[in-house]
């Protein structure tokens, strides 16, 4: 009797974790979509406000100072996640505090020299990232927002108690602060640099809430209390391989976002703004898919992570699989939908001058369809600590998205960026792929 519950407890606990899983994945992805409609209606009534030309100037702002944010932001949640698993796992309180007191600390110092190397960089060689001269004050002022984008340590806070609703709505919160701030912008005629005022008010707030969002859950979780009294002091010895495992995740997460965040910049250098400004409107709409992976990837490593430490592979291995059949068919649905209402969606929302993006839209998605496979191996690698893997998987990825980039986008224009995103995707799926099943998880 003893014997056949334990048996029909592993599938019936397996059943109660997906529900539990795909439970948090859809308060994310619920919260995403609201976001990202009223994200949709934010760009809409800036591209209406501005035109191709001056939107392409935004955009162009932005994309620098997160194409910067991304190069430097140490991304603190992965280590914290990975070793916050382990101590969680094991009860560990006063481990827990240091962890969440050192990711706090990686924050603050690469907000900052975030900040100082973008001033250096649009002052010495703007022009070489699409900058022009007449553009550079206008990125220096939007540079400022950089200090304040401290999310590493509340990301993981968040994601390690599964406090998921708080990620969710507070992006709606957000984001309908960004809208009411375009309306107000719109109804009064507002030019460029009102424009570039509002996206950077709306960034900074979004940063806040999630700070605050962050010290609630650590307060809930009685972890607030010691925090900044916390030791960090020989936190490697505490931690074997945090170092390592922070520098390689962190180089790997920044060297992938350099060709998602520089793109725009490339296709600036080589066409013209308004060019940078369809790719811009394109890759937006073609990547809201990307945050099904985003979402998954939130719910399932912290879940992943205690699986490792725990060793419980078989829990490891049938998670992942689950996940990864979930987000290909996503993707697939994802192409489909976009290739029958990209146009008509684009003609209501931007106007009939982004319309030209359509093509760009669709293709954009077939690139995000492919990287949703991705998402889950990349984040089974990283919970047993093959951080190495995945930055191997990168650096290939990588290397073929530049070389097919410069090739094309002086051809084709904005849609080489495209199709290099394309080339990024596979080679970067194959890759970790290949490296996963040379070494599947077959015990912790």
């Amino acid at each position: 009797m003893k014997r056949a519950k334990r048996a029909l407890r592993g599938p019936l606990e397996g059943e109660a974790s997906l529900r539990d899983r795909l439970r948090a994945i859809t308060h994310l992805l619920a919260g995403n979509v609201v976001t990202s409609i009223i994200g949709l209606a934010a760009f809409a009534l800036t591209a209406r406000a501005l035109g191709p030309s001056d939107y392409g100037i935004l955009a162009l702002c932005f994309t620098y100072t997160k194409a910067i944010e991304r190069l430097v932001n140490f991304q603190s949640w992965q280590p914290l996640i990975k070793f916050g698993a382990e101590a969680q796992q094991s009860g560990q309180k006063t481990e827990l505090r240091a962890l969440f007191k050192f990711g706090l600390m990686l924050d603050v110092a690469s907000a900052w020299a975030a900040w100082m190397l973008a001033i250096v960089l649009v002052l010495a060689c703007g022009p070489l990232v699409g900058i022009s001269s007449a553009m550079t004050n206008l990125v220096m002022f939007y540079c400022s927002v950089l200090p304040f984008q401290i999310s590493g340590m509340p990301t993981a806070a968040l994601r390690l108690h599964g406090n998921f609703l708080s990620i969710a709505y507070g992006e709606v919160i957000s984001s309908l602060f960004r809208l009411g701030l375009c309306v107000t912008g719109f109804l009064i005629g507002g030019d460029l640099f009102t424009f570039i005022l509002i996206w950077m008010a709306a960034q900074i707030a979004n940063a806040i809430v999630l700070v605050m969002f962050s010290i609630v859950t650590l307060n809930r979780e009685g972890l607030l209390a010691g925090l900044w009294k916390a030791p960090i002091i020989g936190i490697k010895a505490r931690f074997p391989n945090i170092w390592r495992f922070a520098w390689s995740a962190n180089l790997s997460l920044t060297i992938r976002s350099s060709a998602h965040d520089l793109d725009t910049l490339i296709v600036g250098f080589f066409a013209e703004p308004a060019s940078a400004g369809l790719y811009q409107i394109a890759k937006r709409i073609g990547r809201i898919g990307q945050q099904a992976g985003v979402q998954v990837q939130a719910v399932l490593y912290p879940d992943l992570a205690r699986s490792w430490a725990a060793g419980t592979s078989i829990d490891f291995r049938k998670s992942a699989l689950e996940m990864r059949s979930i987000l290909l068919g996503f993707g697939a649905i994802l192409i489909v939908g976009l290739y029958l209402t990209i146009t008509p969606v684009l003609r209501w929302t931007a106007g009939p001058a982004f319309v030209g993006a359509a093509p760009l839209v669709v293709v954009q998605a077939v690139a995000v369809a492919i990287s949703l496979l991705g998402i889950v191996t990349r984040t089974a690698l990283l919970a047993m600590g093959r951080d190495r893997d995945v930055l191997r998987s990168v650096l290939f990825s990588v290397v073929g998205f530049y070389v097919t980039a410069f090739s094309l986008i002086p051809a084709i224009g904005a849609m080489g960026a495209n199709v290099a995103h394309i080339v990024l995707a596979t080679i970067w799926v194959l890759s970790m792929t290949i490296a996963y099943r040379r070494d599947p998880p077959a015990s912790a």
